[in-house]
This record gives structure tokens, C-alpha cells and sequence, in this order.
């Protein structure tokens, strides 16, 4: 992969930041790249900048400096063009933005020599829908969550996939993940740890009402249909990412399914997923 554009998002908010993003532009055009920052990034370091939309039809590369929230954000704004991400960590976990700001400028320096691997991430196409109506339609990388707020009393979510009945989940909610999602709420909410080259979604029920409904793993060509049988009078909410989404209603469905366009991530050639999962998950530390 040549590089000639990379384009740096910041996460909002974070003006102490600005001398690192000005840093970074620097180090990149002493070396012959040309450097676009997002809106977030321009507005820390005082330089100029475009928004994350128009990013993605300049750039080779982008580099998405924050935590995991940032990169999803980032991975949405590039929309189903195949741009490869970067994420460095600069929060607590960074499971997704799995560089850290110590190995920034010797993993650029890999870039730039081809040495970093790309892996593909599965995302999901989420579709809500009304009466025939759509209400919304979103790229997931994580997961796309049907619940109840926090006052709702239990919901009822009658499931299919590929058009046989799976079940009607009676509780909290219901989560889809895809195999990166799989470590996120789904993976809190008693799901699988499932490693991201799998082509899998992953139906979880969120405090179901009775114990016999447990996560299950289906695979990547399954078409999951969701209808909101009954509200109880509450309110319930689409979320996809914890970022983006739309209210529903008793009779809503929302179409799940594996989106053709998936996400390209850079990632250590030397680093593996067990390594990752022990490192920020502590997984199996006693």
C-alpha cells in the first residue's frame, strides 16, 4: 500500500492535545506525506482543517487519535469507502485503538515502510424500519442494541434469522454484535469473546427473563430480524455503537445483516488477538 495522504482526527475536546497534532503533521511532511486534519484536530493545533466526511475521498490513510469511541466515529465517517484505519490510544482501554501513544511514530514509520498488517473487520447493516417506512440505517463495527430505558419495564423482541423464529427475548434488551463487538457490551452482558477474523453475529440477550435465553452465535450470511412485539408502555431505543440511532416503537423491525462493506484496520504484524485480549482485557489473569 503506497501512502501519499493521511488524514488525522482528533476526539473532541482535547485542546492540550493541539502540540502532538502539530507534531504529527510535521514528522509526516518531513517525510513526503501530504497531511489533512479533521475539524477536531485543526481546532487543537490552530491549523486547517475539513470535516471527517470529506476525509475519506482525500486520504489514503487515517490516523484516529482518542480511544475506541473515536475510531467507531472515525469508521462511520469513512461510510463503505475501504480506507484504512489507524487507532492510538490515548484513554484507558483502547481495545480497538490498540496503539499506544509510545509506539505512535515507530508504528508510522512501519506504515510507510508496508511492515504494519491489514486486518478486515466485519461490520453489520442495521435498518430500522416502520409500517414499510425507514426510520434509520447505519454501518456497525461493534454492535447495533435494541433496549429499554432505564425506567422501561421489560420489552418484548420477537427474533428471526433467516426467516425461522429464533425467539422472543422477554427483558432488557437484545444486542448484534459482530466478531469486534463480541468484546464490547455483548462480552459484559455474558456474551463469547469471539476473535475478528470469524464471520459471525452474535445475538445477546440483555438480563433476559428467563435463564434458558443465552447468547448465541450465528453465522455471517444469517439475515437477524428484530420486531418490537410490546414496549410496556416504555420507551425503547436502536443504538448502534453507542453512538448513533433512533426510537422505536411496538411493531418496528430492524434488519441485521453483514454489511458488504467491511473496515480495514492496521494492526502489528507481530501482534496477535491473545495477546490484545490479555493485555487490555486481562483475560485469564487470576
Amino acid at each position: 500500500m503506497t501512502i501519499h495522504t493521511i488524514g488525522i482526527s482528533l476526539k473532541p475536546d482535547q485542546p492540550q492535545l493541539g502540540a502532538l497534532v502539530q507534531e504529527l503533521e510535521k514528522w509526516l511532511r518531513d517525510r513526503g506525506v501530504e497531511v489533512l486534519l479533521g475539524r477536531e484536530a485543526a481546532n487543537a493545533s490552530g491549523l486547517p482543517g475539513v470535516p471527517r466526511s470529506e476525509l475519506a475521498d482525500k486520504v489514503d490513510l487515517m490516523i484516529a487519535l482518542g480511544g475506541d469511541g473515536t475510531l467507531l466515529s472515525v469508521a462511520r465517517a469513512m461510510g463503505v469507502r475501504p480506507i484504512p484505519i489507524l487507532g492510538v490510544n490515548l484513554g484507558t482501554l483502547g481495545y480497538l485503538a490498540e496503539i499506544s501513544l509510545d509506539e505512535l511514530f515507530p508504528a508510522l514509520e512501519r506504515v510507510l515502510e508496508g511492515e504494519l498488517r491489514t486486518e478486515t473487520r466485519m461490520r453489520l447493516d442495521v435498518q430500522a424500519e416502520r409500517d414499510g417506512r425507514e426510520l434509520g440505517r447505519y454501518l456497525a463495527l461493534n454492535d447495533a442494541v435494541i433496549a429499554k430505558t432505564a425506567l422501561s419495564r421489560m420489552i418484548d423482541l420477537q427474533t428471526w434469522a433467516d426467516d425461522v423464529e429464533v425467539t422472543t427475548y422477554h427483558g432488557d434488551g437484545v444486542i448484534a454484535a459482530t466478531p469486534t463487538g463480541s468484546s464490547a457490551y455483548s462480552l459484559s452482558a455474558g456474551g463469547p469473546l469471539l476473535l475478528p477474523g470469524i464471520g459471525a453475529i452474535v445475538l445477546t440477550p440483555i438480563c433476559p427473563h428467563a435463564l434458558t435465553q443465552r447468547p448465541v452465535v450465528l453465522p455471517e450470511t444469517c439475515h437477524v430480524a428484530i420486531k418490537v412485539l410490546d414496549t410496556r408502555g416504555g420507551e425503547v431505543h436502536l443504538t448502534v455503537d453507542g453512538q448513533v440511532g433512533c426510537e422505536l416503537q411496538g411493531g418496528d423491525r430492524v434488519s441485521v445483516r453483514a454489511s458488504d462493506w467491511p473496515l480495514q484496520m492496521l494492526v502489528p504484524a507481530d501482534r496477535n488477538r491473545f495477546e490484545v485480549m490479555r493485555n487490555k482485557l486481562r483475560w485469564g489473569a487470576r
